[in-house]
């Protein structure tokens, strides 16, 4: 009977550790991002069709502006990379690479905070929680699907709104 009993807890024991790891990461906690809408200046706003030469040019002038305004001098890659993944998106999923479709692109900085940048297509738009956990044994190998996960480690907070077609991104100054 004891053979038993053992037998029933090591099961257990195995199931506890394969459910922990089929759960979802834990999120990085947020942090407080307060932009004082007063004190944000509309430093760039562009309309772009969906092509990737119009990515491409997009992100050089931002990240360009980004660095003479020291908007966000530190983790400039990770506001890069957080902004192609956006825009690909946009151009990808969201207008279909339909170069009569325009993406809009603002960004916003305050000095002293940080920036905040907002990505939005004329598609149809996409439910957040319908995406896949690319983390998950399923989605491993999968080549495509990791550009939101991305995002939410990149930046300190993303925002999908609009129905799924505005990407709003802010990366805030360390103090």
């Amino acid at each position: 009977m004891a053979r038993v009993g053992s037998s029933v807890r090591a099961r257990r024991a195995v199931g506890a550790v394969k459910a922990k790891r089929l759960r979802r990461p834990r999120r990085v906690r947020a942090v407080k991002c307060r932009m004082d809408k007063d004190r944000l200046t509309l430093r760039f706003a562009d309309s772009v069709p969906s092509t990737f030469d119009a990515l491409e040019n997009v992100v050089d002038e931002l990240m360009d502006l980004v660095r003479d305004v020291k908007c966000n001098d530190e983790h400039l890659e990770h506001v890069e990379l957080a902004l192609r993944e956006a825009l690909a998106n946009a151009i990808i999923h969201g207008n279909r690479q339909d170069p009569d479709k325009k993406v809009m692109v603002r960004c916003f900085c305050q000095p002293e905070r940080g920036m905040l940048v907002t990505v939005e297509d004329e598609g149809s738009g996409f439910d957040p929680k319908k995406v896949p956990d690319p983390t998950q044994a399923e989605c491993l190998l999968e080549t495509h699907g990791r550009g939101l996960f991305l995002m939410r480690r990149l930046v300190d907070r993303v925002r999908i709104s609009r129905s799924g077609r505005r990407v709003t991104l802010v990366k805030r100054l360390r103090p």
